[in-house]
């Protein structure tokens, strides 16, 4: 996972819609797809970019996989926003 990854997927609204009914709950794929127009696959190609960006993790649980936020990478992103500030921070104290 790269911060440059984490961005990439961010970006897009659906994306960030995923993001946002998983933070409600863990999901299916079928129980995400339920919320947008799009098809099947296209879900599915975002939940990809979602996972490879270490955003989500998924789970087979008997024949669904669940997909789950990873609040990992969102704690590293938190860090390094606020080390952005503190360094801009510091230089106004010169």
């Amino acid at each position: 996972m790269s911060l440059n990854d984490t961005f990439k997927a961010l970006s897009d609204p659906t994306r960030r819609k995923i993001l946002d009914l998983l933070k409600e709950r863990d999901r299916t794929a079928g129980e995400i797809a339920e919320h947008f127009t799009m098809t099947k696959p296209s879900i599915s190609n975002h939940l990809n970019m979602l996972k490879q960006a270490g955003l989500i993790t998924d789970e087979r649980q008997g024949q669904h996989i669940v997909y789950s936020l990873n609040t990992t990478v969102f704690q590293d992103v938190i860090k390094w926003i606020l080390s952005l500030q503190s360094t801009s921070t510091e230089g106004n104290d010169a």
